[in-house]
């Protein structure tokens, strides 16, 4: 580990409070979205992914697409904690003419790898991506971030099935498990149970993890692939707005932003505080 739990740490609570800082302003909405997927980015950024933000272009680099496009506070925050771009730019977000749409667009700023946010492509043009690596022996992996209402979509499952076929052992999915989307919880609106059971049933490799549990995100990913012929997939059991009391496992954080100046002040003082 390059970083110690403590420095990981330290750079979540960094991605949580800019999430605030960026989205507040312009009353951005998935907040909620955004801080649950927090600790398993800082990890692959930090840790996980062969990158160099010096050189976000090396033909050989990891790539990671962020298909739950919605949270994209999450990803500009990370990116800039990285040192991808300066922290100057985080300004732009969501502002009419500004360099960080609401939705990631492929080469709004470096790391910004495709355009992503309308749900259930994600992983389909990271099967083509794995794919074309394996044609070229290109060693370099392909990492897609999913939610997990994302996985109501038909495209989703169509992927998840070629590239089990393809057996393409190259590409990890990690699943953003909070278990709420728009309109309610995920077991109501589609239940995605048993969901272990059915990705095994396609052919992918699955590990389920606490989300939010650093160490063992890291660890994790150290074992990265599960299996030798078969894609990796990571059920990472999360909180919808993890790190604000207030927000956390609460329907209405899937939306809302920090309108109010005394909710504004509490959720940066639970986020520097956790």
């Amino acid at each position: 580990m390059k970083n110690s739990l403590d420095e990981l740490s330290e750079h979540c609570r960094n991605v949580r409070q800019t999430v605030i800082e960026i989205t507040t302003p312009v009353r951005s909405s998935h907040i909620g979205g955004a801080f649950s997927i927090v600790d398993v980015l800082v990890v692959l950024y930090f840790e996980v992914l062969e990158i160099n933000p010096s050189c976000p272009d090396d033909p050989s680099r990891d790539i990671l697409i962020f298909s739950k496009g919605h949270a994209s506070a999450a990803l500009y925050s990370v990116l800039a904690e990285r040192s991808f771009f300066n922290r100057a730019l985080l300004k732009e977000y969501y502002v009419d003419g500004g360099r960080l749409p609401g939705h990631p667009v492929r080469g709004c700023v470096p790391g910004i790898e495709v355009s992503t946010g309308s749900l259930g492509h994600g992983l389909p043009m990271g099967v083509g991506m794995a794919i074309a690596r394996k044609i070229d022996k290109n060693s370099s992996r392909v990492f897609v971030i999913l939610s997990d209402g994302e996985c109501n979509e038909g495209s989703v499952w169509e992927a998840i099935m070629l590239a089990g076929h393809h057996q393409l052992d190259n590409l990890t999915v990690v699943i953003d498990y909070n278990k709420i989307q728009s309109l309610g919880r995920t077991s109501e609106v589609l239940d995605l149970e048993p969901f272990r059971a059915k990705l095994s049933a396609f052919g992918w490799s699955v590990r389920e993890i606490d989300g939010h549990d650093i160490n063992l995100i890291f660890q994790t990913c150290q074992s990265l692939p599960f299996e030798e012929g078969r894609p990796s997939a990571i059920i990472a059991h999360t909180v919808k707005g993890k790190g604000v009391s207030f927000m956390e496992n609460k329907l209405e954080w899937h939306y809302r932003s920090l309108d109010d100046p005394e909710e504004y002040a509490r959720a940066l003082r639970e986020v520097k505080n956790s």
